[in-house]
């Protein structure tokens, strides 16, 4: 089966550019100037240059030893936690704004939930010296305090969000609503969601990852490809990033991680493959959370970054075409995951990464001892360290704590 885009935008039934007429014309140039620089040799050298010496690329895929004793199988992480910002959404944010540089943008909007891309985007904003603003849900601005002190730091503007439950959805309401009055500004989204062409470009400057994975368990374990990759999705970014290069290779088995909330019988989730319907949301067709009456329905998850009622429409066409499998993965069982990670290998994950860790455990009876699993571990948890602590002293703290 072909799981790449078609020339409309649709990757089957998903995906398309429902947009305003007043966005048309902007959308449009957007497509022209990308599809223009995906083959450019000079865009690719800077955008190389700056992966490699800015932000710290390649980021290492490392062997975990006792999480693989753990689950009697081969463990890999890649780490996209060690990159500069402490997220993979640096990648993304750079290859947009030389984008934004090319079209001879000065203004970058962006949306943002975890923070993450946030401070990426105002970190390629104060590299390039451009005029940055960030729209961002007021609850997120509050669990996500330290993230909000970078941004505004690094210069950028930003825009607390009050409106619905002020989380991730929200904000992405009101930075199209600002792009819409004033559509000369760039804006970075930084997932593989919106109008066509933003989903397969943020999924192009992601594939990085999986680009390394690559040639990394080539160098390691002298075969390129591996049994199972994971990782989490929310809008799906990290995910297309790592299954990008190994979609067609049916050899690889893809599981993704969506967040669980309370669970998915309890209405406190986010789990929108899980429970989702088929509908348009910020500007693509896809799977999302909502009423009978059409009425998008408030998600829920203790993680910011994965707190979204819908999908990307690549992850919403790879799972009804049953290339992915998606397990919703409940808050307990995220924060269950990440405590152990960082008692085995002391590595302290974001809680979005800890979803996709906690597969390891769901899985754990289909693994074979000679298994290759790659899991991506999508950002560090230094930002979530309030809600670890407070969880800390819970039933879930590892024995002997």
């Amino acid at each position: 089966m072909d799981y790449s885009i078609d020339n409309n935008g649709y990757y089957g039934e998903f995906g398309g550019a429902y947009i305003p007429e007043i966005l048309h014309g902007t959308v449009e140039r957007l497509k022209e100037a990308y599809f223009a620089i995906k083959d450019d040799a000079s865009f690719k050298a800077e955008y190389y240059d700056l992966l490699k010496n800015y932000v710290g690329r390649p980021s290492p895929l490392y062997f975990a030893k006792r999480l693989s004793a753990e689950y009697g199988t081969n463990v890999y992480l890649k780490r996209e936690d060690l990159n500069h910002t402490g997220a993979h959404k640096i990648n993304n944010a750079l290859g947009q704004i030389l984008l934004a540089k090319r079209m001879g943008k000065t203004r970058i909007i962006a949306e943002t939930g975890a923070g993450q891309h946030g401070v990426a985007t105002a970190t390629a904003c104060a590299l390039m010296g451009l005029e940055c603003i960030v729209f961002m849900g007021k609850t997120d601005v509050e669990r996500q305090f330290l993230n909000v002190q970078k941004m505004r730091m690094l210069g950028a503007t930003v825009e607390p969000v009050t409106s619905g439950n002020m989380t991730l959805k929200d904000a992405t309401n009101e930075a199209i609503r600002y792009w819409c009055s004033n559509p000369d500004s760039f804006y970075i989204i930084g997932s593989t969601v919106g109008p066509h062409p933003y989903p397969d470009m943020v999924g192009f400057f992601q594939s990085v990852i999986s680009e390394e994975i690559k040639w990394q368990l080539q160098e390691q374990i002298d075969r390129d490809y591996p049994d199972y990759l994971m990782a989490c999705v929310g809008g799906g970014s990290n995910a297309m990033g790592t299954y990008h290069h190994y979609l067609n290779d049916e050899r690889v088995k893809i599981i993704s991680a969506e967040a669980g909330g309370l669970g998915i019988e309890t209405g406190e989730t986010a789990a929108t493959i899980s429970i989702g319907t088929v509908g348009i949301i910020h500007g693509t067709k896809t799977l999302l959370m909502q009423d009978e009456d059409g009425q998008i329905t408030e998600p829920y998850s203790i993680s910011a970054g994965l707190d979204y009622p819908g999908i990307g429409p690549a992850h919403a066409f790879l799972a009804r075409a049953g290339r992915t499998k998606v397990l919703a993965i409940n808050d307990d069982e995220a924060l269950e995951a990440a405590f152990e990670l960082t008692r085995l290998e002391g590595i302290i994950p974001a809680i979005e990464s800890a979803h996709a860790l906690a597969l390891l455990k769901k899985e754990r009876n289909t693994f074979k001892s000679d298994d290759i699993v790659v899991i991506t571990v999508s950002g560090r948890g230094d930002k979530d360290m309030d809600t670890y602590v407070k969880y800390f002293k819970s039933p879930l703290t590892p024995k002997g704590k």
